[in-house]
């Protein structure tokens, strides 16, 4: 599997890295940590995302080498952190996918669900608590050299997905990860202190974010923590500060809470779910995946063409069977 990887890397000079439309720490983190590895291999990178990079993500340095143009005479295309057609729905426009259905792609990433995208690809996927950690033992395997800027992207995405290195998906190799990421001239530290800064508030988001706690709605005795963020208030907000990301991990903290969702509502009918699952019922990736989404156990999201009303019925019932096939595991 590694070898693929290597082989394809080696033949190609210009390569794509693509993101999906839901870009997260460890996706941009990865992404940035390659594109430090392979120009160090003497190859000509470029960044895609079909979505501009959230703000509170831009704390990690070269963020905004992403790009939204699509590179259509690169040699090789490494999708980072999914293998979710879904997902890559903006990416795969007729354009784009004539150009990955005729050149190599690789797909990298750790999460369980199966790929389901419509074109011939190498997948390099393994449990890893990131998709950065398997990266990092793609780069030692090849012996590929790991500068310092790489060694805090990739911890930069270890940190992402596993909430601060606190999630049960880390494992002591995920720690010696770690520990050779800080060898190599990583700091969490300093990592941090970016974090921080960039989730500074105004004072306007600062009361915004009261106005949605108060319209958060509880099913399922109390179980599943549920808000709206209609456009309205995407389009007024998003700007300064994700509505999910500003809210999701104080739902997920009430009392009796196993599942807390975000649902934003499109002009154009799409819906889309954000749920973050509490560790007595890691059923984030279970109820994602009845819409046709997926992720982790912890984390997972979903994009859907539905009314808000249906939705929310079909997710307190997903929830609902989730919850009860957990608990008879």
């Amino acid at each position: 599997m590694y070898e693929q990887f290597k082989k394809s890397v080696e033949e190609a000079q210009n390569i794509t890295i693509i993101q999906a439309e839901n870009p997260d720490g460890d996706s941009l983190g990865t992404a940035l940590a390659l594109e430090e590895i392979l120009e160090e291999l003497g190859k000509k990178v470029h960044l895609y995302c079909p979505v501009d990079i959230p703000k509170y993500l831009r704390y990690a340095k070269g963020w905004d080498r992403v790009s939204g143009e699509f590179n259509h005479s690169d040699d090789l295309y490494i999708i980072v952190d999914t293998a979710s057609k879904t997902l890559l729905d903006k990416a795969l426009t007729p354009e784009n996918l004539a150009q990955l259905e005729k050149k190599p792609t690789i797909v990298l990433d750790h999460h369980k669900t199966e790929s389901d995208l419509p074109f011939e690809h190498i997948l390099v996927s393994e449990p890893a608590v990131a998709t950065s950690e398997l990266l990092f033992k793609i780069a030692h395997e090849n012996n590929w050299q790991v500068n310092p800027q790489a060694a805090q992207n990739m911890l930069l995405a270890m940190l992402s997905d596993s909430l601060g290195l606190t999630s049960e998906a880390i494992t002591a190799e995920s720690l010696q990860t770690v520990t050779d990421l800080v060898k190599h001239g990583a700091s969490i530290a300093t990592i941090e202190t970016a974090r921080r800064e960039y989730m500074k508030k105004s004072a306007r988001i600062l009361e915004y974010k009261g106005k949605l706690l108060q319209r958060v709605e509880y099913f399922l005795d109390d179980q599943l923590a549920l808000v709206h963020v209609p456009w309205a208030e995407i389009e007024e907000y998003s700007d300064a500060y994700n509505p999910g990301a500003l809210v999701i991990d104080e739902m997920r903290l009430v009392e009796n809470v196993k599942l807390a969702v975000v649902l934003k509502t499109y002009p154009d009918g799409k819906l889309t779910g954000k749920l973050r699952a509490n560790p007595e019922a890691k059923i984030a990736e279970t109820v994602a995946g009845y819409f046709g989404g997926g992720g982790h156990p912890y984390a997972a999201g979903f994009r859907v063409f539905e009314e808000y009303d249906k939705i929310v019925e079909e997710l307190i019932t997903a929830t609902d069977k989730a919850l009860k096939e957990y608990k008879a595991i």
